[in-house]
Parts: C-alpha cells; sequence; structure tokens
C-alpha cells in the first residue's frame, strides 16, 4: 500500500491544481484511506486494507493519506473525522465513508461504488 503525498496524489489521482472538475488519473479503482497514527479506529481499518490489497492485486489501488503531513489533502475533502474512506471509481464520482467500516462493507463498495465486480481470491 502507497502513501501518498500532495504531488503523488496529483499524478495519480487527481491534479486538482491543474482542473476544476474531477478527473481521475489513475487507470484502474483506487481506495484511499485518510488516516492518522494516533487514530485507534483507523488501526482497526489499516490490516483489513492490508487483506484487500492482496486480494484485488492488479484489479484497484489502495493508497493511504496521513492527514498529519498531507493537511492540504485532507481539507481539500473536508475531512473532519477520520478514518474516511474514499472510494474512487474509474469512471464517475468519488463516494465518501467515515468511519471504520468491516471487510464486508469494502468488499460491498468495490463491487457496487469501484464496479469491481471479481470476488476476491
Amino acid at each position: 500500500m502507497e502513501h501518498l503525498t500532495k504531488e503523488s496524489f496529483k499524478n495519480k489521482v487527481f491534479d486538482f491544481e491543474a482542473n476544476q472538475e474531477w478527473s481521475f488519473a489513475g487507470d484502474k479503482p483506487c481506495i484511499i484511506d485518510f488516516y492518522a497514527d494516533w487514530c485507534n479506529p483507523c488501526k482497526i481499518v489499516a490490516p483489513i486494507l492490508e487483506n484487500l490489497a492482496e486480494e484485488f492485486q492488479g484489479k484497484l489501488d489502495i493508497y493511504k493519506v496521513d492527514t498529519e503531513k498531507e493537511q492540504e489533502l485532507a481539507s481539500m475533502f473536508n475531512i473532519r473525522s477520520i478514518p474516511s474512506i474514499l472510494f474512487v471509481p474509474k469512471d464517475g464520482k468519488p463516494q465518501m465513508s467515515m468511519g471504520a467500516l468491516p471487510k464486508e462493507n469494502f468488499v460491498q463498495a468495490i463491487q457496487d461504488v469501484l464496479h469491481v465486480k471479481d470476488q476476491p481470491l
């Protein structure tokens, strides 16, 4: 799982300095976990996302954004509570989910929002 900085976010997800309208820069759907090291619910989500990254390898990307280090990214998405999980489909608008989700909810969102239909391995 890759940790995004402002620059890598612009290259891999959305160049918000060049575009007003949402325009996804990635080549496959992604999940972005906005977290902080001190956040206990974030620590619950982390191993679930690592597990999903393995199960859906090659079908989607999973990124992490440290809201303490990347405050500009966090404010751009109005992150007020963490974890906040952004589901970014290849086409269409991203959807934000707040709080620690169980794995089943992630799998459901991967199918419904990201349109990755394959069952995990």
